[in-house]
């Protein structure tokens, strides 16, 4: 069966809004970039570029009121699970209209309101805070389902065992996805690790199947989301994928990537996640018109959201005492 022939199983509206939700990442990123480099904005960044068909296809799957985990190099999740961009991009600005009234950056948005409900920058610790929402969902007897993203280097840590043995034992409703990028910071994952996939080999040990998936191919990456969102909705306990992608850059802006081996980069880059969906879609009739449609659509929502967030007030010095409580006190010093 060719790739064409099984992406005829996903109805259009999926692929349309893969299409939609990568063209969406890829052009946020390219505007960031873009501010960074000229010095307009001075944030810490760290690129997804390469990486945007693991989470736009869970995004065609999940529900608003479903749950999503991610990591510093998260730009990619925020918008695929729905965060606006008016807010994303007045938090990244340190705006008071932001997801965190400025005092998250992009490495921590959170936002409830379209599930986005933890960003860490700590490695792996999303995991064990899944499992807290998860829990919640079986408690309350609703079935929405936790999806987290992690890295490849998060499969070395404690936590990632802790959590996938509980969420097994406990059955929850979980999908852990691993977004093997093939490098933890600046180290090859294979020469750290005793087996060749390090979220996937390990697997069995938590009475889960094993599941590798095409990172690049945002249908092969939909049907097993769709897949694992439906089990753990229905009931059938945790999934854990690994997702096989690559990221462009190096691990962040100040990182050349020149520990790469010649060539590599490059033959990636013949499998781009956006560009090989574009021409796919083209394979099956969608035209060149409406694609183009969606990529303008697309540009404009950035355009305006960018421009909202730079007339956007900056957020004021006293938020920084709110919000630090569990008790809603103002301040530290209470």
């Amino acid at each position: 069966m060719t790739a064409v022939t099984e992406t005829r199983a996903v109805p259009d509206t999926a692929l349309r809004r893969m299409f939609e939700l990568m063209t969406r990442i890829r052009r946020t990123d390219d505007r960031l970039q873009t501010l960074l480099s000229s010095g307009q904005i001075r944030v810490i960044y760290y690129s997804p570029r390469g990486q945007e068909a693991i989470p736009s296809a869970f995004g065609a799957v999940l529900r608003p009121d479903d749950y999503l985990l991610t990591i510093y190099r998260g730009l990619h999740d925020h918008i695929a699970k729905g965060v606006a961009l008016r807010d994303l991009w007045a938090e990244f600005l340190g705006k008071a209209t932001g997801t965190c009234k400025g005092k998250g950056g992009p490495m921590h948005i959170t936002d409830p309101k379209s599930g986005v409900m933890v960003t860490t920058g700590v490695v792996g610790s999303g995991m064990p805070n899944a499992n807290g929402l998860a829990w919640s969902a079986q408690v309350r007897g609703t079935d929405q389902v936790t999806v987290v993203n992690f890295g490849d280097g998060a499969s070395n840590i404690g936590a990632f065992h802790e959590a996938l043995n509980l969420a097994a034992v406990w059955k929850l409703p979980a999908v852990f996805v691993c977004e093997n990028n093939l490098y933890m910071e600046y180290t090859p994952i294979r020469s750290v690790t005793a087996v060749e996939h390090p979220a996937a080999d390990r697997a069995r040990a938590y009475g889960l199947d094993p599941v590798i998936v095409d990172g690049n191919d945002a249908d092969a990456v939909y049907r097993v989301a769709r897949a694992s969102v439906a089990k753990a909705r229905q009931g059938g306990g945790p999934s854990l994928i690994e997702a096989k992608t690559y990221r462009h850059s190096g691990h962040s802006r100040a990182d050349p990537g020149k520990y790469r081996p010649a060539g590599e980069l490059e033959e990636w880059m013949k499998r781009d996640p956006l560009a090989f969906y574009r021409k796919r879609l083209l394979e099956l009739d969608f035209g060149e018109g409406p694609l183009r449609d969606v990529e303008r659509a697309v540009q404009r929502a950035v355009d305006e959201a960018t421009e909202t967030a730079k007339g956007s007030p900056p957020a004021p010095l006293e938020v920084i005492e709110r919000d630090v409580w569990d008790d809603g006190g103002s301040s530290w010093r209470n």
